[in-house]
């Protein structure tokens, strides 16, 4: 098999990233828009020793009956969804399995895995979206990044991205070209305007941040009188210089408003700036939270401790249930979000803590006892330290928020290792028409 060969293959399943998994002469072939039964011919684009990837050279003939109609003129150039070519329903239908197969293959563990919570109106949930900006000054674009590149692919509308977001994108493209404004050229350092960063909250008011090489960067009070009538709050601008991936800069400027945001998660409300963590989904955000407050189950004279508690979300909801929270964060600004959202939703009972959960967790829990602990780890899930450290410290339950399947098995089976059984799990679609699936896992000793 070698490139640009052009094979009749039939796909068989789904892989981790809802690509087509096909067999051919000993080879595994990866082909992105395949779905399992479909047979078609496929271009081989590049090979390894015992694997292989593939494109469609052609739609397949007859279809599954499951594959629908991409509503998006981007897909699947622009890399921010791998399921649309298919029905809603069989992306959860996957989900459910992808967690049900990495408990049984990476865990070793063979459970039940309910239907993924689904959200009940799959479009327009993502509240913050990231745009970098390239074309000319004649004609400015702005979009995603192409898989595995920093080829810009325009986007006109995106179908995930809430309301007034597209109005926004092209409000600020007419500004751009208007004003003969130019992008920023990662090659040759030159250009003037880096990404524009939207974030939307659920009255439909908004943020904007342009991020720019340099703080001059002119015909911002026209800008401004763009955006205001679209229902934009307050206008940011970030001056990053530096000749990196990172898209936001340390400097920021407020153009016009508070340079901030607020948003509501279960009745708790949330100050965001433009370098605040929050999630991109919130309605799906608070069947996820609160699946963590059921699994915790929480009385009024227990402690819970918040382990990666980030800026509180999860610590104040769960303070709103118990005697008190402690929160265990290594990053110290975040600390200093999570003390202060505390402080303006008047919780008392919540105290927080810079530190690895290492080294924080036993000098926490020699002055008060871990009824409860709740993880929300990154997607390498938790080092086997953490895991020796919580099952030292003994809580009745721990709470497992996931973004990561893969990893939470492999955590899970070592927590089943240190005495403990897995109660319940259930999977919530966060990141609708993606692969990506949160899972809740309530693990009791």
């Amino acid at each position: 098999m070698n490139k640009n060969d052009i094979f009749e293959m039939t796909c068989t399943s789904l892989g981790s990233n809802m690509e087509g998994i096909c067999h051919y002469d000993g080879l595994v072939v990866f082909v992105p828009g395949m779905l399992p039964g479909e047979t078609s011919s496929v271009r081989v684009v590049k090979t390894q020793s015992n694997y292989a990837f593939g494109i469609l050279d052609a739609m397949p003939d007859p279809p599954s009956e499951v594959r629908i109609q991409p509503d998006c003129s981007a897909y699947p150039k622009c890399g921010g969804c791998s399921a649309r070519h298919m029905s809603y329903e069989t992306s959860l239908l996957y989900k459910q399995n992808q967690v049900k197969n990495c408990f049984h293959s990476i865990g070793h563990i063979d459970i039940d895995i309910p239907p993924v919570l689904s959200m009940e109106d799959p479009y327009h949930y993502r509240n913050k979206s990231s745009f970098p900006l390239g074309g000319t000054k004649e004609d400015p674009v702005l979009g995603f990044y192409a898989p595995r590149s920093h080829r810009i692919i325009p986007v006109a509308s995106c179908t995930n991205a809430m309301v007034p977001t597209d109005e926004i994108c092209h409000a600020f493209l007419s500004w751009m070209k208007a004003h003969r404004l130019s992008s920023y050229n990662e090659e040759t350092l030159t250009g003037l305007l880096r990404h524009l960063i939207i974030r939307v909250n659920r009255q439909h008011e908004s943020m904007v941040t342009v991020v720019a090489r340099k703080a001059n960067v002119p015909f911002l009070k026209d800008l401004s009188q763009k955006l205001i009538p679209l229902g934009v709050r307050t206008l940011v601008l970030n001056v990053n210089p530096e000749a990196t991936n990172v898209i936001l800069g340390s400097e920021y400027l407020p153009v016009y408003g508070e340079g901030f945001l607020h948003d509501q998660i279960l009745g708790l409300d949330f100050e965001l700036s433009p370098a605040s963590f929050f999630q991109v989904n919130v309605s799906q955000t608070e069947k996820l939270y609160s699946l963590a407050l059921q699994f915790a189950d929480l009385t009024p004279s227990q402690t819970a401790f918040d382990v990666y508690c980030g800026t509180g979300t999860i610590s104040l909801l769960l303070a709103r249930q118990c005697r008190q929270v402690i929160g265990i964060e290594v990053v110290p600004q975040a600390v200093e979000n999570a003390k202060k959202n505390a402080s303006a939703n008047q919780i008392t009972n919540a105290q927080f803590y810079t530190g690895t959960a290492e080294s924080m967790l036993p000098k926490l829990v020699s002055a008060t006892r871990a009824d409860v602990i709740v993880v929300d780890p990154p997607r390498k899930g938790l080092d086997a330290s953490v895991i020796q450290t919580i099952a030292d410290v003994s809580p009745d339950r721990v709470v497992y928020v996931s973004c990561n399947p893969a990893t939470l098995a492999r955590d899970a089976a070592l927590f089943l290792t240190h005495g403990f059984h897995i109660e319940k799990v259930q999977p919530v679609d966060m990141f609708c028409w993606t692969s990506d699936v949160e899972t809740v896992c309530c693990l009791r000793r």
